[in-house]
């Protein structure tokens, strides 16, 4: 599966994607948990990198990398059913670096000496490099700077038998004496370690010396370029009359596209913010604002609060509760969008709405071209799915080729307030699904307020960026308190602090004694109708970070 332009339905007209502008590593992925994590490591170092399945036919590719990671995978190269990489990535006559699974890949594909090692290596290792000089010291560049003795990260059960031909030894371990390999002709390498993940402290900097002393990749990719880039993309994509319709929801992905989709047409970008009734504490007041005010976005709020909260009167299951929000935002926005699109009919200087902007980011990408495939449905995500179909649009989507930092730095860049850049993430159902049991007005302000004194705190704390997302949910049922001297049979608040890189998984953040202390005061005081505060400190896994 070929990386798309980030349009759907685009054709050979449609401007040109980032991996023909900017030079590209490609990484191919055999299915390891650290793979994206090769690709962010890049990025960071201002090299534009893609990930695509190991599977990819090079003849489909369209375009030429300035150099190629084969990843790790959890797969025996000598197994059956292994995955392999095109033949042709061979004949592309750039370097490569093989990790892991992409070492023993590597080495399969020059005389397939792999075989099932006696000792399985996972966890901390030392790394001994082996210096070469004369004709050979060229090999040596991967670890150009470093010192000969590395501590690395290994997660391997294979191992090579012997030395491939054509290559020599540049790095070993007590338990692998070939962790590192390099041909003595071609640009190629392999490491047994994973570089990509900060267990390896010196990793990133292998990284670099492939990508930049190796395959001399330009480290031009910053957010100020490609805002530009984008900027000018969209300007050509939708023409000079084109128009464009969003969603909007307040959160820092959306609004840095509507922002950035501002920039690029004007006011002929349409956005569209349904209020849905579970946003947190004055939300759709503060996006009206912010929007419109402060970043000059042309922005309709529907305030459908009344609506929604009638459809989920008496639901107590979560994926209702998510379809029934999901498909009346669909339904509220093609009303709304029916009206924006009549009233654009009538302006003399633009043409007709004929684009859907989506957020979509890299990670979205990520997973859907996993060589793993898509993972299974842990819960239905509230998305705007089928609607462009629907309503005959063509998806543009400026995010797709970015993380979530790149997204925050590109927001900076637009000049969009710190404090929205670096907003926790909101669920699409919102306090709905941060409700166990039935949704009602009462339960919905309860956690609004609950929510609102755990931020304010956090923030006042100054401990709000050292946390990825926090927030107030309400437990089902009941619990005694006493207020005063009278008592009171009053809701179970929980709150909930994770840490995370990723939110694959994530940790519970570890307050102290005396802030808890604080919030828990103040919610009990300020919030009617709660008996009891509780802090929630499950990882993810076992649980999710939503509690529903």
């Amino acid at each position: 599966m070929a990386q798309t332009d980030g349009v759907v339905n685009g054709d050979a007209n449609d401007p040109a994607p980032p991996h023909t502008i900017f030079d590209t590593i490609l990484v191919l992925d055999f299915g390891s948990q650290y793979t994206h994590l090769i690709t962010r490591r890049l990025r960071e170092l201002s090299i534009y990198s893609e990930m695509l399945p190991c599977t990819q036919r090079l003849s489909e590719l369209g375009w030429k990398p300035k150099g190629v990671i084969l990843s790790g995978g959890p797969y025996s190269v000598y197994a059956e059913d292994a995955p392999h990489v095109d033949p042709e990535v061979f004949n592309l006559d750039v370097p490569i670096l093989g990790i892991c699974y992409g070492l023993q890949e590597l080495a399969w594909n020059h005389g397939k000496n792999v075989l099932a090692g006696d000792k399985r290596e996972y966890g901390h290792s030392g790394l001994k490099i082996q210096r070469h000089s004369g004709k050979q010291a060229h090999v040596d560049r991967l670890f150009e700077g470093l010192h000969d003795d590395m501590e690395v990260w290994m997660s391997h059960g294979d191992k090579l038998s012997h030395m491939p031909d054509g290559f020599l030894t540049v790095a070993t371990t007590p338990n692998s004496p070939y962790a590192g390999i390099a041909h003595e002709e071609k640009e190629y390498y392999g490491i047994q370690f994973h570089p990509e993940v900060t267990h390896t402290p010196q990793g990133k900097e292998v990284i670099e010396n492939f990508a930049v002393k190796i395959c001399k990749a330009k480290q031009d990719w910053t957010m100020e370029a490609f805002v530009d880039k984008e900027i000018a993309r969209i300007r050509k994509l939708v023409g000079e009359e084109g128009q464009v319709l969003g969603a909007v929801s307040g959160g820092v992905d959306s609004t840095v596209a509507a922002k950035l989709m501002h920039e690029a047409i004007g006011d002929r970008f349409h956005a569209v913010m349904v209020d849905n009734g579970v946003m947190r504490q004055d939300e759709a007041k503060q996006v009206k604002e912010t929007l419109t005010k402060g970043l000059g976005v042309n922005l309709t709020v529907v305030d459908a609060s009344e609506r929604f909260l009638g459809l989920l009167k008496g639901v107590s299951d979560p994926e209702k509760k998510r379809k029934i929000i999901g498909n009346t935002f669909i339904e509220i926005f093609e009303e709304e969008a029916k009206k924006i699109a009549k009233e654009a009919e009538n302006s003399p200087r633009a043409g007709p709405i004929n684009f859907f902007l989506q957020g979509t980011l890299y990670p979205d990408v990520i997973e859907s071209i996993s060589f793993k495939g898509p993972s299974q449905t842990i819960k239905t995500h509230h998305n705007v799915g089928g609607l462009p179909e629907k309503m005959n649009l063509k998806l543009i989507e400026p995010l797709r080729e970015l993380f979530k930092d790149e997204v925050r730095a590109m927001g900076t860049n637009l000049g969009i307030p710190s404090d929205l850049v670096w907003r926790h993430p909101f669920p699409g159902p919102g306090i709905a699904i941060r409700i166990i049991g039935e949704v009602t007005p009462d339960k919905v302000r309860i956690v609004q307020e609950a929510d609102k004194i755990f931020i304010e705190e956090i923030r006042n704390a100054g401990l709000y960026r050292d946390i990825s997302q926090a927030f107030a949910a309400l437990m089902d049922g009941k619990s005694v308190g006493v207020v005063g001297d009278q008592r009171l049979h009053g809701h179970i608040i929980a709150l909930r602090a994770v840490v995370t890189t990723d939110f694959m998984t994530a940790n519970y953040y570890r307050f102290d004694y005396d802030f808890m202390d604080k919030v828990i005061n103040r919610i009990g005081n300020e919030v009617h109708g709660v008996a009891r505060v509780l802090y929630e400190m499950t990882s993810k896994p076992p649980s999710t970070i939503e509690f529903e």
